[in-house]
């Protein structure tokens, strides 16, 4: 990631910061990304579902797919069709 944004705290978590020049799902994948190295989403846990994320962040559902794409590609997440985004569980 080149670009230095802040995540944004509320009361429940971190956001993204909708006037920050970071592209949204950049910043929605470093949150769900803190999730999981922090362990509050742990291997095997389902990621929130799009209409979680929407409401809680505020962004659209292509945002949402776009940072999901981002963590498949990192290996942190799997996508199972009709079932959804679960954290990868670790390699043995």
């Amino acid at each position: 990631m080149d670009g230095l944004f802040y995540l944004v705290r509320y009361v429940s978590g971190v956001t993204v910061d909708h006037l920050d020049p970071t592209p949204l799902y950049e910043q929605l994948a470093a949150v769900l990304r803190q999730m999981i190295m922090s362990g509050q989403l742990r291997p095997r846990d389902p990621v929130p579902s799009e209409s979680q994320l929407q409401q809680e962040h505020g962004v659209s559902r292509g945002t949402i797919r776009r940072a999901l794409e981002i963590l498949r590609d990192e290996g942190l997440v799997v996508t199972i069709a009709g079932r959804g985004t679960f954290v990868k569980p670790k390699a043995v």
